[in-house]
């Protein structure tokens, strides 16, 4: 494990580094931007890379010999014990739209465990962090997941694959059962925030399918930290590796696990 002294210069280059991205994000908003397709639906931008360049230029100088994972050129390098995982803006298609929902994430692992994350919010100004072992926060208060139980009062999130079109795991059916089971849920398009608001107590849970390590590293150690709990959605340990996630306040984790499980057992293959 990182030193104190380590971990603290790390936070410190992580929250800099997505506070600059940030504010590069906020400042191309709702400006003209070039617009690239990965996939049918799947969108980057130009400030996606431009973001992704700045923050992996940063880590790198202060940190020559760590790896990277980034989304935009999900590239890796050398073979430290210490690898960034980057998502340079989280909440692409709502960027591409105009609609403010989205943020950096940054996370660093530690030979195979996630020791920090930073999610930066910038339209609202909330940068959230949490170190290993050391609780979670919200500009620079301790935040805590919510106590709300049962789950008919919980208000949760998730969102939807790229491939919806042509995969039967889409979370539909995962969608329709916990509408129906919980108070409200929200879909707002940037799975980092959705785990950041859990941890914050705002939603309290979250399940998604199909993301990437980038997408979750950060929030799940937020959650953790905030006294949450994070599996996959057959109840066993997760890592940011995994296919599915569910993260929760742990008050309404087991009726989030039978709800996505009567789900399951009426899906087709």
């Amino acid at each position: 494990m990182p030193t104190e002294q380590e971990l603290e210069q790390f936070l410190k280059t992580a929250k800099a580094a997505a506070q600059e991205a940030g504010r590069l994000q906020k400042s191309r908003l709702w400006s003209d931007f070039a617009v690239d397709f990965k996939g049918e639906i799947d969108l980057v931008t130009e400030v996606d890379r431009a973001c992704e360049e700045l923050i992996v230029s940063q880590l790198a100088a202060a940190f020559p010999g760590h790896s990277f994972l980034a989304e935009e050129e999900g590239f890796q390098r050398g073979d430290s014990p210490y690898k960034w995982i980057i998502d340079p803006l989280d909440g692409t298609t709502n960027f591409a739209h105009g609609f403010p929902w989205f943020c950096v994430s940054i996370a660093l692992e530690f030979q195979g465990a996630v020791v920090l994350g930073v999610i930066y919010h910038c339209m609202m100004d909330e940068l959230f962090t949490a170190v290993k072992g050391g609780g979670a926060f919200l500009n620079g208060r301790p935040i805590r997941v919510s106590s709300r139980s049962p789950l008919r009062r919980a208000l949760v999130a998730t969102g939807f694959p790229y491939d919806v079109a042509r995969d039967n795991e889409n979370n539909f059916g995962n969608f329709v059962e916990l509408q129906l089971a919980a108070r409200g849920v929200r879909r707002a398009g940037a799975a980092a925030l959705d785990l950041a608001y859990v941890a914050a107590g705002r939603l309290d849970g979250y399940w998604e399918v199909k993301l990437k390590p980038w997408d979750v590293a950060a929030g799940t150690l937020l959650v953790t930290e905030a006294g949450g709990r994070v599996t996959n959605q057959g109840g066993e340990g997760y890592t940011v590796y995994d296919h599915r996630i569910l993260a929760s306040n742990g008050a309404i984790h087991d009726e989030m696990l039978e709800a996505l499980t009567r789900a399951r057992a009426a899906r087709p293959d």
